[in-house]
């Protein structure tokens, strides 16, 4: 069986991380032929287009129920503490 790779990054998931118009972006893809889960920061530049930062983290796919378990159990915590209220200034919509 050969081994899956994608062409291009498929992307999962963006959202808006500030007013500033800062977003994060969830993509998978194939980089230096391993597949990845890239969470990245991504600005927005004078001509209105997101562009990758820096930050952010890739993980090979394979840790991706790792990260997910972890995301999953900060949530939680999260809820637990009480510190999503829903009154988060910075919380947006949907990235478009």
């Amino acid at each position: 069986m050969s081994k899956i790779t994608l062409p291009e990054p498929v992307e999962i998931a963006k959202f808006w991380k500030n007013r500033r118009h800062d977003a994060i972006v969830v993509t998978l893809e194939t980089y230096k032929e391993r597949n990845i889960i890239n969470v990245r920061q991504h600005m927005m530049n004078r001509e209105g287009k997101l562009l990758p930062t820096g930050k952010g983290i890739a993980l090979v796919v394979l840790r991706l129920p790792e990260l997910s378990a972890a995301i999953v159990k900060a949530l939680a915590k999260a809820q637990e503490l009480g510190l999503l209220d829903g009154a988060d200034d910075d919380q947006g919509e949907a990235a478009q």
